[in-house]
């Protein structure tokens, strides 16, 4: 059976670039100088991960929380209001995988009443027969736990599953975990170094269907 495990936001949800205008306006607003370029590398980073890594830059232990916490304050009522855009081929992806009796899951750094909520309005909520969040294990990416519990919850070996990952943090996860790791990037390119680690890149969701199926047809 095809076992097939998606990140969410930047790889099945179109919402990355919303996180990252609203991480970069909470930074401002509480007056850290940080870039774009510089907050990119901070998606699907666990908080532990993203806690140490800010407080290197910063030099203040609060900062990755207390910007979290303002850009939830920002960005969530905007989310409550606006369609949940999906990624292109989306829908046309799932349903191919499932026509061809595949076992899908979510594996997300967003809590599971959010993710609930963001998939259901996105009207794909229907195809996953398990969600699973980082906020359930004891290390979110780029460690590989939420992979690894992934698997378990769905009663797979990992090297029998295919992640599908648009951020480097996602991608090492699921690598470090065993899985066969597809990245459609979004916001950021794979450097030759995550590339050698990939075992595909596609375009699009609906590329990396195809080559899901073509691969286990084989």
């Amino acid at each position: 059976m095809i076992t097939v495990i998606f990140d969410m936001d930047g790889t099945l949800l179109d919402t990355e670039k919303i996180y990252q205008k609203y991480w970069y306006i909470a930074a401002k607003d509480l007056g850290y100088d940080l870039s774009k370029e510089e907050l990119l590398q901070y998606r699907s980073l666990g908080t532990s991960f993203a806690t140490e890594k800010m407080y290197k830059r910063t030099g203040k232990k609060e900062a990755y929380i207390d910007i979290r916490d303002h850009r939830k304050e920002l960005m969530d009522p905007l989310m409550e209001k606006i369609d949940i855009p999906l990624k292109p081929g989306v829908k046309e992806a799932l349903k191919l995988l499932k026509e061809n009796g595949a076992r899908l899951a979510v594996a997300t750094a967003t809590n599971i009443p959010k993710t609930e909520n963001y998939l259901e309005r996105a009207g794909i909520r229907g195809f996953f027969d398990k969600l699973i969040s980082a906020k359930d294990v004891k290390e979110g990416k780029p460690s590989p736990y939420v992979y690894l519990h992934a698997c378990q919850e769905l009663g797979c070996n990992p090297e029998e599953a295919f992640a599908v990952e648009d951020a480097p943090n996602g991608v090492m996860a699921a690598v470090r975990a065993g899985l066969m790791t597809i990245m459609v990037p979004d916001l950021t390119e794979p450097d030759e170094d995550l590339e050698k680690v990939l075992e595909y890149k596609a375009a699009d969701i609906l590329e990396a269907a195809g080559y899901i199926i073509q691969k286990t047809s084989q």
